[in-house]
């Protein structure tokens, strides 16, 4: 057996960690129903001390305009018809923080610190996330998140400063954690959010481990089933960062048919629950896979993953960065950073079409996509996140299969005005394969080998 821990992929720390075995190379992840696990009790699976300081953050310059990511996605164009309002994204992660740009958090748990309600982040992780998500305008600051009008549920799940008492330190780097956090905790807070009433639930978290050995996260593919299929929730999952180690070899690149059968070295969780679940690459500014995005055959989409700025956890201002110990800025870069976008553009979709169920809401995400030159891939699946099209879109791409359905239209009495924004409005974007019915689009990839590389936390 191998000891994976989930990571965050953007700052290269150990969230959880559990003993797992990933599934022998070709088999497709078989998920027991049986094994789904209780939420409760909401709390460490054992008890736990924090043992290093909180992460220190590097502050953001308050530019009185929305970050470049933001800008680019063009968020603010479908304010006019949808800002995400009464949608609650739940964001399993290291917490979030209280913050006047998030008034509308809610508590959702804590599974580090049995004493906490999973409004503390002392890794700056969680925080982050949520603010890209659904951080609310502040013309002081500039920023806003992309679904302004959502509600956050805060769940703690893992932490890079809090230890199980009963684990030895680790002098590995001279610190005396290796942090905390469990695949058992993540399938638990899954179950938690759903029975929450979450419409959208976002995994920055990720756990890796290499093809060819079993992955003992059987109660987290239950509890993504769960969220999805019995509770209607949009799973939103990094695709997870290569980082030498844990996700150590990288997933070779492949495209069109060939992704089916593309090769696995390593494995990601939930990632690759890939029926059930909403998989994010990430991009660089000039739309090209980064370098650390970790690429397989369950990767559904990229968005942009590099140089974000996002709220700060300190409750006041915004963060670029968190500091090391050398006092070096270390930027939020990763995967894990990308997934908050397209959970903002689900709530915004969800929010404008009541109606639709979470693999139509996906299905609507994926086809709207900017496809890749040489079609859908491993590295950013169907393509880049158009979260306009997304929203706006009303026919079928040309390409899709005759026996398509076209996308739901625009109602045609959209709600006044609450930005001097104008909505452009697209024909349905270049992702092609589009299935009809329950199926989500990306289950027609996946039935193929699998490999285990492990990144977890905020990817």
């Amino acid at each position: 057996m191998i000891r994976a821990s989930v990571l965050r992929t953007g700052a290269a720390i150990a969230l959880f960690t559990a003993m797992v075995t990933a599934p022998v190379a070709g088999a497709s992840p078989v998920i027991d129903p049986g094994a789904l696990p209780s939420a409760d009790p909401i709390g460490p699976d054992e008890p736990t001390e924090q043992r290093t300081a909180c992460a220190a953050v590097a502050p953001a310059a308050a530019t009185g305009a929305p970050p470049p990511a933001q800008r680019e996605l063009g968020f603010a164009d479908v304010w006019p018809l949808t800002r995400g309002a009464g949608q609650l994204v739940a964001v399993i992660d290291t917490g979030v923080a209280r913050h006047p740009q998030l008034p509308g958090l809610q508590p959702g748990g804590d599974y580090v610190d049995a004493t906490g309600d999973g409004t503390e982040d002392c890794d700056a992780h969680g925080t982050v996330v949520a603010g890209l998500i659904a951080g609310h305008d502040d013309p002081a600051t500039g920023f806003v998140g992309g679904a302004p009008d959502a509600r956050i549920l805060g769940i703690r799940q893992s932490s890079s400063a809090y230890a199980a008492l009963s684990s030895s330190p680790n002098t590995d780097d001279g610190s005396t954690s290796s942090g905390y956090g469990t695949v058992a905790t993540m399938a638990r807070a899954v179950v938690a959010a759903a029975d929450a009433g979450a419409t959208v639930v976002n995994i920055s978290e990720v756990a890796c481990a290499p093809a060819g050995s079993l992955l003992g996260d059987s109660a987290l593919g239950a509890a993504v089933q769960y969220a999805a299929v019995e509770k209607d929730v949009v799973v939103v999952a990094a695709a997870g960062n290569v980082d030498g180690r844990r996700c150590r070899d990288r997933n070779d690149l492949a495209r069109g048919d060939d992704v089916d059968d593309a090769p696995v070295r390593t494995v990601a969780s939930p990632a690759w629950f890939d029926d059930h679940v909403l998989t994010v690459a990430s991009v660089d500014p000039d739309g090209r896979p980064s370098a650390f995005t970790l690429g397989g055959p369950w990767v559904d989409i990229a968005a942009p993953g590099t140089g974000v700025v996002s709220l700060s956890p300190t409750g006041r201002g915004l963060a670029a960065g968190t500091v090391d110990r050398d006092g070096r800025t270390v930027p939020f870069d990763g995967t894990s950073f990308a997934a908050p976008f397209v959970s903002a553009t689900a709530a915004l979709v969800r929010a404008r079409f009541p109606e639709l169920r979470a693999p139509e809401v996906i299905e609507r995400i994926v086809r709207t996509a900017h496809a890749p030159a040489g079609g859908v891939d491993t590295a950013v699946g169907f393509g880049t996140l158009d979260p306009v099209a997304a929203v706006t879109a009303t026919a079928i791409d040309v390409t899709a299969p005759a026996a398509s359905r076209p996308l739901a239209p625009v109602p045609a009495d959209p709600p006044p005005d609450r930005r001097p924004a104008t909505v452009s409005v697209t024909a349905a974007g270049t992702c092609a394969l589009l299935l009809g019915g329950v199926a989500v689009v990306r289950a027609v990839r996946r039935h193929r080998p699998f490999d285990t590389e492990s990144t977890g936390g905020p990817s």
